[in-house]
């Protein structure tokens, strides 16, 4: 029996990347709607709720009314806007935040698909929070650099239209210090303070690297480089999709003079977790193809989790 599912926003960026994941599934059978009636609510409520699995690649009003169309108790919906990530009665779709998250998404019926930068910040930040080795009310900054696929369609068409010199270069964005990640950020890491969090969209199409500097001294006392590293090894151990380097990993240190690949992780689901440290600082680092495992990667694994599948089919 194949499991019916529906993408409510089939045409934006994560939508599109979600049915390139469909389409090479013979266990799945894809609902679709006729392009004209994309904007009639009552063929949409009809797909959804005929949908063992939706998929609201939406904005986050959209999604809010998306989900209020939803009556039969056996849909699942998974939000890929930020509409729920921190809602009530949503459960957040990362099976690897905690022990009991893959129980607690194969139960649910409302799942929120974590935001890019917000999925590589909280992987970093989780296992040290719950270890206590970064205290909950640690100030923290993290800067993320991201390509420019995660702004949607709007900004692919600007980046790739050309002739405007200011693209060439990184553009920090977010400067209000209210991006739509950090409330994410701060509830699923464990933190009690809001982190400083500096967005930067760089020219290139997708790869993203989430940085998060720390001292050393305001850590749980005797901390260093090697507990933070072990520290995320051992949270890590046998999760398929994210991988913990060598603790000031060579490759990079030494064989790219010390250039990060921000771009390493294209065109997989998994994140490469990093410990770059001295006797007093640390580095902590993670990347993934913001459009896999920061968007429509990492919603398709949490269907499969949700329907008792093989984590990784299709990825």
């Amino acid at each position: 029996m194949k499991h019916r599912v529906f993408v409510d926003g089939q045409e934006g960026t994560t939508g599109l990347r979600i049915h390139e994941y469909l389409a090479q599934r013979a266990d799945i059978e894809v609902l679709r709607i006729d392009p004209e009636r994309r904007k009639d609510a009552a063929e949409r409520a009809r797909l959804l709720n005929a949908a063992d699995v939706a998929f609201l690649c939406l904005p986050d009003a959209a999604a809010r009314e998306a989900a209020a169309l939803v009556t039969n108790p056996k849909t699942c919906l998974i939000d890929a806007s930020t509409a729920h990530r921190t809602a009530p009665g949503w459960v957040f779709g990362m099976p690897e935040l905690a022990a009991e998250q893959r129980e607690r998404i194969r139960s649910a019926k409302r799942i929120s698909n974590p935001g890019c930068h917000s999925s590589a910040f909280i992987l970093l930040l989780r296992p040290l929070v719950d270890a206590g080795l970064v205290p909950a009310d640690l100030p923290v900054a993290a800067t993320s650099i991201t390509g420019y696929s995660g702004g949607g369609k709007k900004m692919i068409e600007q980046y790739e239209a050309g002739g405007d010199a200011r693209l060439a270069a990184p553009r920090p964005y977010g400067l209000s210090l209210a991006h739509k990640h950090v409330p994410e950020m701060t509830a699923h890491t464990g933190l009690r303070v809001k982190p400083v969090f500096q967005p930067i969209v760089g020219p290139f199409l997708k790869g993203l690297a989430v940085s998060v500097p720390l001292h050393l001294s305001q850590l749980k006392g005797g901390s260093t480089p090697e507990t933070l590293h072990r520290a995320l090894a051992e949270r890590y151990a046998g999760e398929r999709f994210i991988r913990v380097m060598p603790l000031r990993d060579p490759q990079t240190m030494d064989q790219d003079g010390g250039f990060f690949d921000v771009q390493a992780c294209n065109d997989t689901n998994r994140v490469d977790v990093f410990v770059f440290a001295n006797d007093t600082q640390a580095m902590l680092m993670a990347r993934l193809d913001n459009l896999g495992k920061g968007a429509s990667g990492a919603a398709v694994q949490t269907m499969n989790v949700h329907l008792g599948l093989d984590e990784g089919l299709g990825l």
